[in-house]
């Protein structure tokens, strides 16, 4: 594998795109998770397919945009729902939990019309669904590197404003913290990562990819950011064995990442399970 990997520029697309986004997504999941508003990953995954499948409706029928990158036209698409959820949110002040089943509706039903309209499933949009080793291009690697840079780069820089946001979001506004210009740069990340995500993990798969290692990670961590640590150290765990397992199993990376991460918090669970009964009998001793 590793021979392999050296020998073919795809698989070291793939691998290094698996990495930067085995540290990305379950870095911006450990928020998500906290603001319970882990849904917004689906939502925007489902809007990210609506701006694939018209990216590839528009390759075919427009042929000046038949080399057209889908990646951006995704990109774009998971931009403008993150910030209609947000204005969603505003909208809706005492029913925000109502502004992510409107969008992800939107994206599905958007979806469907531009799938059905590209005369239904192809290759392309089936490697965009479930991930793909092969399809990931050193364009691709490039564009993500950028994301991720910019992702690590805002988290470090605002660290401090995300984290009161996120636990007692009335103190951060009393304190003065600019929380809706936040919120904004917050979603926008967001998206970006998601859309970002859809080669290796797949569209339908990514979200899994941003909650389960942080669902692994609260079950044994202390503190905020022993889970953020404990989130990338699973999620990187998740995207290597997955992307090592779809490589000889000739599978689609989406679920073998996925179902890694699910192994590991089943793992985390029992293991938390099996420490909470030791601590119980040595106390009754």
């Amino acid at each position: 594998m590793i021979q392999a990997i050296f020998q073919y520029e795809f698989l070291q697309n793939a691998f290094l795109t698996g990495i930067l986004i085995g540290i990305i997504a379950p870095l911006l999941g450990a928020f998500i998770v906290v603001r319970r508003l882990s849904l917004i990953a689906d939502a925007l995954s489902h809007v990210t397919l609506s701006g694939i499948a018209a990216s590839l409706y528009l390759s075919k029928t427009v042929p000046a945009l038949s080399g057209l990158n889908p990646l951006y036209f995704g990109m774009a698409f998971s931009v403008m729902g993150s910030l209609f959820i947000e204005r969603l949110r505003m909208v809706y002040k005492h029913y925000q939990e109502l502004a992510i089943p409107i969008i992800l509706s939107g994206g599905i039903g958007i979806g469907v019309i531009f799938i059905s309209l590209a005369d239904g499933f192809n290759t392309d949009l089936f490697s965009y669904l479930f991930g793909s080793v092969s399809a990931v291009s050193r364009g691709d690697l490039y564009l993500i590197g950028g994301i991720s840079i910019l992702v690590i780069g805002v988290i470090l820089l605002l660290y401090k404003e995300l984290f009161l946001l996120s636990f007692d979001e009335d103190h951060a506004k009393a304190s003065g913290i600019p929380a809706k210009a936040i919120h904004f740069i917050f979603m926008i990340m967001v998206a970006l990562v998601i859309a970002a995500s859809m080669r290796i993990v797949g569209i339908l798969l990514v979200s899994s990819l941003m909650t389960l290692p942080v669902a692994a990670s609260i079950r044994i961590a202390n503190g905020f950011k022993q889970t953020i640590g404990f989130s990338l150290l699973f999620g990187e765990i998740s995207v290597i064995v997955g992307l090592v397992s779809a490589f000889y199993l000739n599978l689609a990376p989406g679920g073998t990442i996925v179902v890694t991460a699910i192994l590991i918090l089943l793992m985390t669970i029992v293991f938390k399970k099996l420490r909470t009964v030791n601590l119980s009998s040595k106390v009754e001793v």
